[in-house]
């Protein structure tokens, strides 16, 4: 018995149609494989979260963590560097390809 079986289907994003590229792999999984999934993903969670392995910082994939709270944050600490004269830098990606 698989515990874990998909089916692969290309999905559509934008541009050229005859474009591989353009096209994302989207899994379709059966009942069982969700199922296992989500209760993986909650004891694994919980070990997580009980010895405290991910730091505050970590907004991504979190319940009562949004992307709000991450912004929030970051201008809070932009601001108080600046006012206490410190120098501030900043690395940012595009990462839209990735995700559309």
């Amino acid at each position: 018995m698989r515990l874990k079986f998909s089916q692969v289907v290309p999905v559509y994003k934008k541009g050229d149609k005859h474009e591989l590229s353009n096209y994302s792999p989207i899994s379709l999984l059966t009942s069982f494989s969700k199922i296992f999934e989500k209760v993986i993903y909650n004891r694994l969670y919980e070990h997580v979260t009980r010895h405290k392995v991910l730091t505050k910082e970590q907004h991504g994939f979190r319940s009562n963590y949004s992307t709000e709270n991450a912004i929030f944050h970051l201008t809070n600490n932009i601001l108080n560097a600046l006012e206490n004269r410190q120098l501030v830098g900043g690395v940012f990606c595009d990462l839209s390809k990735a995700f559309c």
